[in-house]
C-alpha cells in the first residue's frame, strides 16, 4: 500500500516515512516555454515572456491566462526553450565579418543625382 503524505509549507519530508511528494505537483520538473504574442492581424509575433508548463497546450492556456489577460492578442505561440538556438554575443564580430568586406550590398558610396532627393 502506497501512501502519500501531503506536505504543506515549511514541512521537512522524513526519508523515513517513504512519502515524497510527487515531483509534477510543484511544477519544478515542467519545460520552460518561450511565448510569442501577436496583437493585430498582419504584424509579426513578439517575445512576450516565459513560463513553465507540462506541455504544449498547458504552456498555450497559461500564455494566455498570463499575458492576454486584456484581449491584447490574437495569436500565442509557443516554444520549448530547449528547441531554441542562439547566437553568442561574445563571438558577433565572428559571425558577421562576412558581411563587412561586402560594401555592395550598402550603396553609400554612389553620386546620386539632384532629381532624385527623397532617396
Amino acid at each position: 500500500m502506497n501512501l502519500l503524505r501531503k506536505y504543506y509549507y515549511g514541512d521537512i519530508p522524513e526519508d523515513k516515512t517513504g512519502a515524497v511528494p510527487p515531483a509534477s505537483a510543484s511544477g519544478h520538473d515542467w519545460p520552460l516555454w518561450e511565448v510569442f504574442i501577436r496583437s493585430k492581424n498582419g504584424l509579426e509575433h513578439k517575445h512576450a515572456g516565459s513560463l513553465h508548463a507540462a506541455d504544449a497546450k498547458m504552456a498555450i492556456e497559461n500564455a494566455r491566462d498570463v499575458y492576454t489577460r486584456r484581449m491584447e492578442g490574437i495569436s500565442i505561440w509557443v516554444v520549448e526553450s530547449k528547441y531554441i538556438t542562439a547566437t553568442n554575443p561574445e563571438e558577433a564580430g565572428e559571425l558577421y565579418e562576412p558581411a563587412v568586406d561586402k560594401i555592395y550590398r550598402h550603396p553609400t558610396f554612389y553620386e546620386l543625382p539632384d532629381e532624385v532627393n527623397h532617396m
